[in-house]
Parts: C-alpha cells; structure tokens; sequence
C-alpha cells in the first residue's frame, strides 16, 4: 500500500465519540469509581485527582515545516489513564503535496528507555484489553493538510520509576507494514510493562 504526506492535524476534542455502551469511556468511569458513589455533575474542567479526562486538542499547525520525506507526519496526543486502564490518540498527517491512502491499522513497535526493543503484542482492535468501538479496515483517503486518527490502548503493568524499565519510551509509528515508522516519545512514554498487549484502532478520517 502507498501512503502519502501529512501535516499537524487537529485530534478529537473527546475521543469518548469512539466509544459507545461499555467501551473505553464506561469502562474508565467504572474503574475511577467502581462502587459508583461519584455525584454526576454538568461537563466542566477536570478538578485535581480526577485520574482521567478527555484528551486536550492540540493546536492546529501553520506550516509543513518538519514533514518527513513520506509525506505524512505522525503524533500523539495525551495518555489518559483511570487506574489500571490507559488510552492515547494518535494523529497522523498529510504534510506532502499529494494524496495519501490508508487502509488499515497503525504498524507499531515499541522500545524501551534504552531503544531496545520490548516484547509487546500489538492487536488489531482492543479486545482483550477493554471493548472499543473499531471502524476496522477500510479505505481511507487524505489529501494534503488532511489527518487520520487511531487509538491505543494498554493496561498498566509494573515499571521501575528508577530504571524505567517496563516503560515503553519509544513508540514507532507507521501508517501500515512495510511503510516506513516515525519514532513518537508520549509524555510520561507507556507503562505496558516488558510482555504487556497494545490495542489499536483502525485508521479512520479526521473530519473538521
């Protein structure tokens, strides 16, 4: 598959539109207050100790500058996490001058503190780490100045806050196998452990 050029791109304000019922928002309540003793109150700004909020929107970039060779640019936006659950955006670009096709899910590898590779397994979809609304693999087109969107998922396992080690510092990001990756250091990096799973969702068109 080709894939094409990108630019900054503005990720969901909310990436609670991507899921529905029990998925990713439900379940990251459910697990900030799983006796449910929280009183509901009208949409505000996150108070202190609230472990998880919605992803903020990043600005929108005024220039192509730093787009790769490729074409496409890929970044990734806050990880939001609610105990042991954990989900990041992850926005990727047309900063070239031609059209870009996708159709799939991210190619991704994670490595650690010291760019070693960590046996994390990568999912088509976040089954089974939480359920997830996935538009699954379909054709996606992006004209220049357009992005596309993928989330990620993981569970929290053990990291050595000393060492880092566990800690998934270095993700490598690609638009599909055999294109090539960019590598993306999400603040704080991953906390998914040496063996843990990564779920991902199809790349799917980031509409204005």
């Amino acid at each position: 598959m080709t894939v094409i050029p990108v630019r900054y791109g503005l990720i969901l304000a909310a990436m609670a539109v991507l899921t529905t019922g029990c998925g990713l928002a439900a379940e990251l309540d459910r697990e900030a207050d799983p006796a449910r003793t929280a009183t509901r109150a009208a949409p505000g700004p996150a108070e202190p100790g609230v472990p998880f909020a919605p992803p903020a929107e990043p600005p929108r970039p005024t220039s192509t500058e730093g787009c790769p060779a490729t074409g496409v640019k890929v970044w990734t936006g806050m990880v939001n996490a609610a105990m042991g659950l954990r989900s990041m955006p992850v926005t990727l670009t047309n900063c070239g001058t031609s059209v870009q096709r996708l159709n799939g899910y991210p190619d991704v590898r994670v490595r650690d503190v010291n760019r070693e590779r960590m046996d994390v397994t990568v999912l088509k979809g976040s089954e089974p780490i939480t359920t997830l609304e996935d538009p699954g693999a379909h054709p996606v087109t992006l004209k220049p100045g357009e992005s596309a969107h993928s989330v990620f998922v993981w569970r929290y396992s053990t990291v050595d806050a000393a060492t880092q080690r566990g800690s998934g510092v270095y993700v490598e990001i690609g638009p599909a196998p055999g294109t090539a990756r960019q590598t993306v250091e999400p603040e704080g990096g991953l906390d998914i452990g040496e063996t843990g799973m990564l779920g991902t969702t199809a790349w799917e068109k980031f509409v204005d």
